[in-house]
């Protein structure tokens, strides 16, 4: 980096950069703002569609912080409960891009965070009709409420437990199913100001019967192998525990009679398959009830609507594998915060990159073209002198034609060649 900015080492040395942390979180509403108009002049990007979702982030440490920080422990979706962590509120659009995000204790609860949000969106953008798309846990019976009394109206399209699937159930059977799309078929049920939509895709019934399958199966295998083992009731117990964490849906269709409780090292237990849950977990395979206040849009374009909920997930799994959001060793909580919010600005440039290439090359992602220009690297060649000093040139590989290709499509310039440099004893000097 201080080879590409012609500057002196010192300016990107390791505590100078933590330094920079101090001074680049106090712009992040500015940033987003600037990026929002900016996109819609480069894109014409929209901003009605909006997708919110939460995701957490762990920090290796079993510490125990005060109340204020916002480091805690809480339900970690990386399956890391015995670390503590933030939560991470986001909203993008269907396209990617992003408008707000808000760093949250760890043990935040999801259907606290929604009413913050759309104050932040109405603060930061202005009110607006906006269609809210979330996953069932996030929004509360109170909220729903508000949204859809709020003027203008703020529409929502949410998933919902499948609680209500049963409580519905009688109404929706006398419903006929209309066909969306190939292999997906919908049921709608107007309600008091809302609508209730029962989607059946093929595809999400053949997923999560081979998922259940497989889980069962591999249950039962277990639940055999400890019935085999001479085990006493505590460490029978631990290994059943064990078996329910990791198969948690096949679980649940299996009824078991718990040994009970002995010292003996022969206590034994038995297991059946419940086969009345089997089939209502059938019956359900493949389905998901949506609710709307979005009353008079077509079924197709509402299920629409939702499956594009699959795009903020993808922003969750860049932010932490590919931009590299983790681990975080950070110990300054404001630290932490700007830390996240270089990767968002990396996600930034990363959805950025996307629809640039949308435009230019539809079937290239971002990832394989920053893979194809991770192969131009930079190095030092040094040439040692006949008086005992060093000439020192640095020099990036030079592009093969698929790379001038894409620079020339991106519209991007390779900088000069730096000069060389001679060095003596230690220190540079300018050759000139």
């Amino acid at each position: 980096m201080a080879d590409l900015l012609e500057e002196d080492y010192s300016l990107v040395e390791k505590n100078s950069l933590y330094r920079c942390l101090d001074k680049v979180l106090q712009h992040k509403e500015q940033l987003f703002g600037h990026l929002h108009q900016r996109w819609q002049d480069l894109f014409g990007a929209r901003f009605e569609v909006l997708l919110y979702d939460l995701t957490s982030t762990y920090f290796e440490s079993d510490s125990v912080f005060e109340e204020t920080d916002k480091r805690q422990f809480g339900y970690s979706r990386d399956k890391r409960s015995d670390c503590v962590q933030v939560v991470i509120g986001l909203i993008i659009t269907p396209e990617g891009f992003p408008l707000a995000y808000e760093v949250l204790p760890g043990n935040t609860s999801d259907k606290t965070t929604l009413r913050d949000f759309l104050r932040k969106i109405e603060e930061q953008y202005g009110k607006a009709e906006r269609i809210w798309l979330m996953d069932r846990g996030i929004p509360t019976e109170e909220v729903l409420a508000e949204m859809r009394s709020s003027d203008p109206p703020i529409y929502y399209l949410v998933g919902t437990p499948k609680g209500r699937l049963s409580k519905l159930a009688a109404d929706l059977l006398e419903r006929p199913w209309q066909s969306v799309r190939p292999g997906v078929e919908v049921k709608v049920l107007p309600q008091e100001n809302e609508l209730y939509l029962l989607a059946q895709s093929q595809d999400r019934l053949n997923k999560e019967r081979a998922m259940r399958r497989r889980q069962l199966k591999a249950l039962w295998k277990r639940l055999g192998q400890l019935k085999q083992m001479k085990l006493n009731a505590r460490n029978l117990l631990l290994k059943l525990g064990e078996a329910k964490g990791r198969y948690p849906t096949a679980w649940r269709l299996i009824d078991i009679r718990f040994p009970e409780p002995t010292t003996e090292s022969n206590a034994t237990f038995g297991f059946a398959l419940n086969r009345q849950k089997l089939r209502q977990a059938r019956r359900r395979e493949g389905r998901y009830l949506l609710r709307t206040n979005l009353c008079g849009r077509e079924p197709a374009e509402l299920w629409e609507f939702y499956i594009q909920l699959v795009e903020i997930e993808a922003a969750f799994k860049n932010l932490k594998d590919d931009l590299v959001l983790r681990p975080i060793f950070h110990q300054l909580e404001y630290r932490i915060e700007a830390h996240i919010f270089v990767a968002f600005i990396a996600y930034c440039l990363h959805v950025t990159l996307r629809a640039r290439l949308r435009r230019l090359a539809p079937g290239l992602t971002p990832r394989a073209v920053l893979d194809k220009f991770a192969t131009i690297q930079m190095l030092d060649v040094h040439f040692p002198t006949t008086d005992g000093r060093t000439l020192i040139l640095s020099r990036y590989t030079h592009p093969e034609p698929d790379h001038r290709l894409l620079l020339e499509e991106l519209n991007l310039t390779l900088p000069a060649q730096p000069p060389p440099r001679i060095s003596s004893r230690g220190k540079l000097l300018n050759p000139s």
